[in-house]
């Protein structure tokens, strides 16, 4: 028998801390090697760690949320004979990791495993019990919803009550203290640091998208049965490649630490993605380069591995510019956050019928606003204005979306 101790591995990048998210095992567990024993979350990915040996575990190293520096012992096993032995011939160690708490129901929330209090005389409980009704079903026209004899009556004769009331709502008393930890950490400081480094630069456009509207169903007729439907996010995505050649500017991310602003060539379309887990923006790489289809199938794929919590690291970092939508949520304007160190993202908002003014005359037109913030400390208001204009321009008239100028 001998006692193995691991160490929070270097995760790279200059990584010096790591958060322990969640204990895949407990004190006394036995676990065999290479087998899932904890995530922990860096600033940059969330990463599974493995067992390194097989074992009995005998001591775990901060709870879900703390911080653990690298080097530092995290998990210890005990190898060898002693550790296979059956778990009712072992007494296990108190847990170093204290156990998630559930917090109890706060009051007026269903508890299907409590019994509801009636209030009710000892002679119309009687009377319920030899009728076979129960009282918990029966609604009280007395004080406080108390039951009378005349309700029980209503009841048993098979009438309802003509002046029922509806049962009163029980006050809500209590908190619950949510610990926050994991992605919901790291994208709080982001956000954080994000609003209090960056002077937002917020414009909003309307884009009058009924032309786009058809060419979307025209084209999604076309396709094969069971194909994914083309949602806005690709003709987007293409036209904001086709915008981008003249804005170099926005296309960009600010080097603090020398002081610089690195302008790409290439466009990698950060895909702000809605998760179980919090917002996640992975990356459609090489946007200029894919065609209209290549676009809608690798902003699908890099989504549904976000949600489903399967993103590489190099799929959640390396964006150069981000696009976010609230889809059917997506309001009539937002002021979204930019993904730093990015100085520009759109958003885009909910399509909607709409009168306007068309030619001298009302229309009924599908409008959408894109709502837009940027980096004002490298993105001049003229500048980002006359981009989005740009776009606008594209969406209205979605052939220009794909003729090369």
């Amino acid at each position: 028998m001998s006692r193995y101790v691991f160490k929070m591995p270097d995760l790279g990048e200059g990584t010096v801390t790591a958060e322990v998210v969640e204990w895949k095992v407990k004190v006394g567990d036995t676990v065999k090697e290479d087998q899932i024993i904890a995530e922990v979350m860096t600033d940059k990915a969330a990463v599974e760690i493995p067992a390194p040996v097989s074992g009995r575990v005998v001591s775990l190293t901060g709870a879900p949320g703390d911080m653990v520096a690298v080097g530092a012992e995290l998990i210890a096993f005990e190898t060898g004979q002693s550790a296979q032995e059956p778990a009712a011939a072992r007494v296990a160690a108190p847990a170093a990791a204290a156990p998630a708490v559930k917090p109890a129901p706060a009051a007026g929330d269903q508890d299907f495993g409590a019994t509801t209090r009636v209030m009710a005389s000892p002679a119309t409980r009687r009377k319920a019990q030899d009728a076979g009704v129960d009282l918990a079903r029966v609604s009280g026209t007395g004080a406080g919803g108390r039951i009378s004899a005349r309700d029980l009556d209503a009841v048993i004769a098979g009438k309802s009550t003509p002046a029922a009331r509806p049962a009163l709502r029980a006050a809500r008393e209590g908190t619950d203290e949510i610990k926050i930890i994991g992605v919901r950490r790291v994208i709080a400081e982001r956000m954080s640091a994000a609003k209090r480094n960056i002077p937002h630069f917020a414009y909003v456009e309307e884009v009058d998208v009924t032309e786009l509207e058809a060419l979307r169903q025209h084209l999604n007729f076309r396709l094969g049965k069971g194909a994914p439907s083309l949602t806005y996010l690709p003709f987007l995505v293409a036209a904001l490649v086709r915008v981008l050649e003249g804005f170099p500017q926005c296309n960009a991310v600010h080097d603090a630490e020398r002081n610089v602003i690195v302008r790409h060539r290439a466009v990698h379309v950060g895909i702000a993605t809605q998760t179980p887990d919090g917002l996640k923006v992975p990356v459609v790489r090489h946007a200029e380069a894919r065609a209209l289809a290549d676009l809608a199938a690798e902003i699908r794929r890099v989504s549904e591995a976000a949600r489903s919590n399967k993103s590489t690291r190099e799929e959640l970092i390396g964006s150069t510019i981000t696009v976010t939508s609230l889809g059917r949520l997506g309001g009539i304007a937002s002021t979204p956050v930019i993904n730093a160190p990015e100085v520009a993202i759109i958003g885009v908002n909910k399509a909607v019928l709409r009168p306007i003014v068309l030619d001298g005359a009302i229309a009924v037109r599908r409008i959408m606003n894109l709502s837009s913030s940027f980096d004002h400390r490298f993105v001049d208001g003229f500048d980002a204005a006359a981009m989005i204009q740009a776009l606008k321009e594209r969406l209205e008239h979605p052939a220009t979306i794909f003729i090369q100028d």
